[in-house]
């Protein structure tokens, strides 16, 4: 019996494709060789996907300086020096110690993914924050030191670059259209490790209320994502980039098939913005929002209800109310608060949204524009 922890997960596709391949005694030789096609098939794909997105997937490596050395000093709180924790993150306190000015300093690791080919890097915040020094290795072992363009911790979204040309580039798909039961590869270099490739479904999207970052709506995929996995890209079975592979929740230490990925369209718009401005500038719009339990729900698609308008703020000067159900923004249905919240944050400061609103049983669209948060 394999009972192992971290073997437990595998168990499932592991006896799917020992039934696949056994014999079948009422499975004709011809049905048989079917079988044995498909599977190859699908071995083909995945391999033909991994040698497409590889070459502009990196492994990046930093020096990180933590805090000052001293009681009185240290900013870094015990519970964040926890080791479990600091492996999570892709750092390795083995090489722990201080420098000159007796500061505190770690290493860390992680992946990331190029988008332009010249040398435009995405990956986690949290793979690069604090960092003083960040070195790149890219897919045919050139290293390159990169320089922070720009990180927001809300969403754990950072920008980086190398001063490099002609790079491959990992093309961008679109995660608002992701179905639940796609196919879904993590590729990146867990444990300090040689890049690899790991292969799941797409378990869920929109998902928040993680407790991960301040802005989540997270790509939750059964893709094994391990640490130094972070920052490295998800992409479907077309080698496009549908999201940036960030935590994985586990009550063991160890991978247990729920793995997050930050959207790639939410990212792709942090993105431009610390291109743009060097740091992520949100919109306001100013309100308190919660979801309304399934059977409040106005529509099949959600609503997220106003408990809250704060003072001065756009939404007191366009007319919301405390009470009002927001059905829709620019068109398109909102799904809960969270959804909401996220798609008013992306939208740039100062620029005008329309949202139909549910005000006593009457609907009534309402134009903002919006401030900068």
């Amino acid at each position: 019996m394999i009972s192992h922890p971290t073997l437990r997960p595998l168990l499932p596709a592991l006896l799917c494709l020992l039934l696949a391949l056994l014999p079948d005694p009422g499975l004709g030789a011809e049905a048989a060789a079917n079988r044995i096609a498909t599977l190859a098939a699908t071995a083909e794909a995945f391999n033909a996907v991994a040698a497409q997105a590889g070459p502009a997937v990196v492994y990046i490596h930093v020096k990180k300086v933590t805090a000052a050395a001293g009681r009185d000093a240290a900013a870094t709180d015990d519970f964040l020096d926890d080791p479990a924790l600091r492996r999570f993150f892709g750092e390795s306190a083995a090489a722990d110690g201080r420098d000159r000015d007796g500061r505190n300093t770690s290493y860390g690791h992680g992946s990331g993914f190029i988008i332009d080919d010249r040398g435009a890097i995405l990956t986690n915040a949290h793979v690069i924050d604090q960092a003083v020094e960040i070195t790149v290795r890219l897919g045919d072992r050139r290293e390159f030191t990169a320089k922070v363009v720009g990180l927001d911790k809300q969403s754990d979204v950072a920008l980086i670059r190398i001063a490099a040309s002609g790079l491959p580039v990992l093309a961008l798909g679109d995660s608002a259209a992701l179905k639940v039961g796609e196919w879904a590869l993590a590729i990146g270099s867990p444990f300090e490790g040689v890049q690899t490739v790991t292969a799941g479904i797409i378990s869920a999207t929109g998902r928040s209320s993680v407790g991960i970052s301040e802005y989540e709506d997270f790509i939750q995929t059964d893709a094994a994502i391990n640490p130094g996995n972070s920052g490295g890209p998800l992409v479907d079975i077309h080698g496009r980039a549908i999201g940036i592979n960030t935590a994985y929740l586990t009550q063991t230490g160890g991978y247990m098939g729920v793995g997050f990925a930050i959207p790639i369209n939410m990212a792709r718009t942090i993105a431009q913005r610390l291109e743009q401005d060097g740091r992520m500038t949100r919109a306001w719009l100013g309100v308190g929002l919660q979801d309304l339990p399934p059977d409040r729900q106005p529509t099949a698609a959600g609503a997220a209800l106003v408990s809250r308008i704060d003072a001065g703020a756009p939404a007191a000067r366009s007319g919301l109310r405390p009470g009002d159900l927001i059905v829709s923004i620019n068109g398109s249905a909102v799904t809960g608060a969270a959804d909401l919240r996220n798609r008013i944050a992306l939208s740039p400061p100062g620029s005008t949204v329309t949202l139909v609103i549910l005000r006593d049983g009457r609907q009534r669209s309402i134009a903002v524009v919006l401030g900068e948060k």
